[in-house]
């Protein structure tokens, strides 16, 4: 197994994730960060002989903060048992395993009082692959995403489920107790300290954001080369992606994002005679749409980076004293998570309006209604694109800003909460329909080469597209093909940003 070791910060997302996949693995704390934790501990250990009140140690949780506390033991069972209200399908085990890693990353910084004994034994269940299942729904995301991670850290306890990832790589769903057994581990229970740290943290939203913002970045690379085949293809005006446009304007994402169209254009490409000086703006306007979506991407991720290099639990020790604050309250992930929805459909709303322009004669060169070489008993792409104008709308539905549906609960303790991942979770959603118009628009393509006979090139996405979606000889179902086009779309993105350094 390659060994990725974890560092005090990270400079991007995409190094984030990789560090949290499951070929890494998470060093074990060095005597620096024995030191930090030990530092810790023993502030929190100097304030209790001092007999000051610290919150989930002396004092109860949340509005019984108000009523004392006596046994750390009984607190940290009554903390994760109380929250393990969550309920919905369980995240995918890619994303469980972010969310344990960015907790994990958090609580060896120095700033909770949490032993490195009981550190070590997580990370190196982690290391050993062992992930919890954790429902998405059920949190507020005002002191951490506590229903979530509670229920990942009732699984350490035997109670619940978590992923068994067999030798073919597949991931199913066992009981914890079972599951630790496999490895040799028997459950075991939290004390309050590490309880504390471990649930009153944004990591859930934060790592559901983090996995979004990646997939909406990778889909408005592809959005760009569908943009750049489509221009070809029709042999669009190649002005519109000149560099010196975004010269002008000094925009940092439509410059890149006309980069990205420009790969996919024949340097000696010109304007078909037939086509319009000016394109629709679906096309003429691509640098500038992906652009300012991509500029809105980035800066989210910022903040989501931000947010995983720090801490985020309650409470703190900082210069030998303990802080009681409000750092698990997830509004920067909330409305990163919010700007990275409307963001995105605005893409796949760009995508959609190019395959209409595409399956119109009035736009796409005087060639048939909706692609179909047997006009009038053919029907085409006619099912693609009314399928495709659903998902925008659910897409448009999915992406209301869930910042906007605060409700107070908790008594009169959270009074103002986030919804983070109550977003975010919507988010994830309106990507998998987002990446069902992206292969839609890989079907036009497809079938635009093969109705005007440009053949694509030996070999590449476009070769493999057309495999996905050979000629329209006769009408068929297509919904695999959407599928699998929007797979390879997603595949080829990843590549290509890899390749660029993104």
């Amino acid at each position: 197994m390659k060994t990725l070791s974890t560092s005090a910060g990270f400079e991007n997302l995409a190094d984030l994730v990789r560090r949290a996949s499951w070929d890494a693995t998470i060093d074990p704390c060095d005597q620096d960060d024995v030191a930090r934790m030990n530092a810790s501990s023993d502030i929190v250990a100097k304030k209790l002989a001092a007999d000051e009140p610290i919150y989930g140690l002396t004092q109860g949780f949340g509005p019984l903060v108000l009523y004392s506390a006596e046994s750390e033991m009984e607190q940290g069972s009554s903390l994760i048992s109380h929250l393990g209200t969550g309920q919905g399908q369980p995240l995918d085990p890619e994303t469980s395993r972010l969310v344990v890693w960015l907790r994990l990353n958090s609580m060896r910084k120095g700033f909770s009082p949490v032993s490195p004994e009981f550190w070590d034994k997580l990370a190196d269940l982690w290391n050993r692959g062992y992930t919890p299942a954790i429902p998405r729904h059920g949190t507020v995301s005002a002191s951490g995403d506590l229903q979530p991670l509670a229920h990942a850290a009732l699984s350490y306890t035997g109670v619940g489920e978590a992923w068994s990832r067999g030798a073919d790589g597949r991931n199913v769903l066992k009981p914890s107790r079972e599951v630790l057994g496999e490895l040799g581990t028997e459950p075991f229970e939290w004390p309050v300290r590490e309880a504390l740290a471990f649930v009153n943290g944004t990591g859930v939203g934060l790592a559901v954001s983090i996995l979004n913002q990646r997939s909406a970045v990778r889909l408005v690379r592809a959005a760009a080369a569908l943009s750049g085949r489509l221009a070809r293809l029709l042999r669009a005006n190649p002005e519109h992606y000149e560099d010196g446009i975004g010269v002008a304007r000094g925009q940092v994402g439509q410059r890149r994002a006309a980069g990205w169209i420009r790969r996919e254009l024949p340097e000696d490409l010109t304007r078909d005679p037939a086509r319009p000086l000016q394109e629709p703006y679906s096309l003429r306007c691509a640098p500038q749409v992906l652009g300012a979506v991509l500029d809105q991407l980035e800066h989210a991720g910022e903040v989501l980076l931000r947010e995983a290099n720090g801490v985020t639990d309650n409470p703190i020790t900082f210069d030998d004293e303990v802080l009681h604050g409000g750092n698990f309250h997830a509004m920067p992930v909330g409305l990163a998570s919010d700007q990275i929805g409307i963001a995105l459909q605005m893409a796949v709303y760009l995508v959609e309006r190019q395959l209409s322009l595409l399956l119109s004669p009035s736009t796409n060169g005087e060639l048939p209604m909706m692609l179909t070489p047997r006009a009038g008993r053919g029907c085409g792409l006619a099912g693609v694109q009314i399928s495709a104008t659903s998902f925008v709308s659910k897409i448009r539905q999915l992406v209301y800003p869930a910042s906007l549906t605060t409700l107070p609960t908790n008594g009169w303790n959270q009074d103002h909460v986030p919804m983070a991942l109550n977003g975010a979770n919507s988010v994830a959603e309106a990507l998998e329909f987002g990446w069902l118009v992206i292969g839609s628009l890989g079907l036009g393509v497809a079938q635009l080469e093969a109705i005007t006979g440009q053949e694509p090139e030996s070999s590449g996405v476009w070769s493999e597209l057309a495999g996905i979606s050979p000629p329209l000889d006769e009408d068929r179902p297509m919904g695999a093909e959407v599928r699998a086009a929007g797979g390879l779309l997603d595949t080829t993105a990843a590549t290509l940003l890899a390749e660029e350094g993104s």
